[in-house]
């Protein structure tokens, strides 16, 4: 019987760590070729990437979602993402996204303002997820203002498995389907849907998935393809965008093209 019962506790400690070790092998990846550790975050960069059109030559209503690895250690294992919106004639971008220090500090990580919304993530270069703009865009921010305004968790912060950044940035998503939004495995945090939820659309819209507070789940849709959630990390298969989705890693293969492209009045 002792032979029987150190055998099975023998093989579930193996499975155990190397469930641990494919789950880890990815950040583990990215802290062996530097890079995410960044600098001191009172000297690190935060100048403007070019990514977005200046307002003074681009009159039009424009949306910009954009991501970029996490501070630190953080940056091994995920991103952190926000949007920021334009509308027409505006001389300023209005960035929406949620701050853990803000939480902890003043109760409440909710930050909207005026800001250039392509600026670098304490050193980290952003990358654009999703553009929209045109005359039917202020409609679009006008609905980013609301979702934004409501969302229910900017007095919760939790840095793994959620609510955070991404917890916020795909919330919006799901209220705001014009953004078909399919953010980055290793936006961690986007697949927390609540307290009480663990079914819903995916966060493009395009699709449905089920999460267990963040930890466990499973996302079939048209633009994040087929997703596991694994412990808050994701594995996936993108087909529509020829993508292999791994943890820390992110996307291998072609970046999705980010802009969004809203029917004409009129059209069906």
């Amino acid at each position: 019987m002792f032979r029987r019962w150190s055998g099975l506790i023998g093989r579930g400690v193996r499975r155990l760590f190397l469930t641990l070790a494919v789950l880890l092998a990815g950040p583990g990846i990215m802290f062996a070729t530097g890079g995410v550790m960044g600098a001191d975050w009172r000297t690190a960069s935060r100048e403007p990437s070019g990514l977005a059109p200046d307002p003074a030559t681009n009159p039009q209503a424009i949306v910009q979602v954009y991501a970029a690895r996490a501070f630190s250690w953080r940056g091994a294992f995920g991103v952190h993402t926000w949007i920021a919106v334009k509308p027409s004639n505006a001389a300023q971008y209005t960035v929406y996204h949620i701050l853990g220090w803000r939480t902890r500090y003043n109760g409440n990580g909710l930050a909207i303002g005026r800001d250039r919304p392509d600026r670098r993530w304490f050193g980290a270069e952003p990358d654009l997820l999703a553009h929209l703009e045109g005359a039917d865009v202020d409609a679009v921010i006008a609905k980013i203002d609301a979702a934004a305004r409501s969302y229910p968790y900017a007095r919760e912060y939790g840095l793994w498995p959620g609510p955070n950044s991404n917890t916020f940035t795909s919330w919006i998503a799901r209220q705001v389907p014009e953004l078909a939004l399919d953010l980055p495995p290793t936006a961690i945090g986007k697949d927390y849907l609540g307290h009480r939820t663990f079914f819903d659309r995916a966060v493009s819209g395009t699709g449905y998935q089920a999460s267990f507070f963040g930890l466990l789940g499973l996302t079939v849709a048209l633009e994040e393809g087929f997703e596991v959630n694994v412990a808050g990390l994701t594995f996936g298969i993108d087909p529509k965008d020829l993508n292999l989705k791994l943890p820390g890693i992110g996307r291998i293969g072609p970046s999705p093209d980010p802009v969004r492209r809203l029917p004409r009045t009129g059209e069906s």
